[in-house]
């Protein structure tokens, strides 16, 4: 592969691709274009009372992109049933750079000051590409994407893509459309200019559960 960097992903994503590696220690990426996508309208999230009741609770302190390298490295983190990993070195520095950029963003849960749970991912218009979370906590990963979805219905995005569905995914309105319908919903909102302030701002939790279930506005 020609020298591949940060605008080349931006690229990548507006192209309906996407990177990842064979393993933690194979230092080769390659790109990947599924034939069906697992996106997210937002208008069809949907969010359990039970988990709706766990995020007003405020049992984890949330928070967005205060330390998106733990995060991370927290996914690249061998779990049961995920021994090993598609984030290796080259793909690591990639989202780092993306990140200091201001086009890849995490969300966090704490307790205790802890780092328990979160996720990551790539922002480009309207667009935000999910690429992987984790949890060391009873529902971390999951109040992380609750406020994941609540501050991009704040802010005007309209698409959450996370590439690939798994039952966990579908349980919360995930669906699978072909990448043709993907592309062409994706061209519609590459050009929106998302409210970034609204998506990063403080946000407890019974105000995420309302913008989680309210219907999405339009950024211009």
């Amino acid at each position: 592969m020609p020298p591949f960097g940060p605008d080349e992903l931006l690229a990548a994503y507006a192209a309906g691709v996407f990177p990842m590696a064979d393993s933690r220690d194979d230092p080769e990426i390659y790109l990947v274009e599924p034939a069906v996508r697992a996106v997210l309208p937002l208008d069809h999230f949907r969010l359990s009372s039970r988990l709706a009741r766990t995020v007003r609770q405020d049992r984890f302190t949330v928070s967005v992109s205060t330390d998106f390298e733990a995060v991370l490295d927290a996914c690249a983190e061998p779990a049961p049933g995920r021994e090993d990993t598609w984030i290796n070195a080259a793909i690591r520095e990639l989202y780092l750079a993306l990140h200091a950029r201001g086009a890849a963003h995490s969300v966090e849960c704490r307790q205790g000051g802890e780092l328990v749970g979160g996720l990551y991912g790539v922002t480009l218009g309207g667009a935000f590409f999910g690429e992987s979370m984790f949890s060391r906590a009873t529902d971390a990963s999951k109040v992380a994407l609750v406020h994941l979805v609540a501050r991009m219905r704040k802010g005007g995005w309209r698409l959450l893509d996370a590439q690939f569905m798994t039952g966990h995914l579908s349980q919360f309105g995930f669906v699978e459309t072909p990448q043709a319908a993907y592309l062409r919903a994706l061209k519609d909102i590459l050009d929106l200019t998302p409210d970034l302030a609204a998506f990063m701002g403080p946000m407890t939790g019974a105000q995420a559960v309302d913008y989680a279930r309210q219907p999405t506005t339009q950024a211009s």
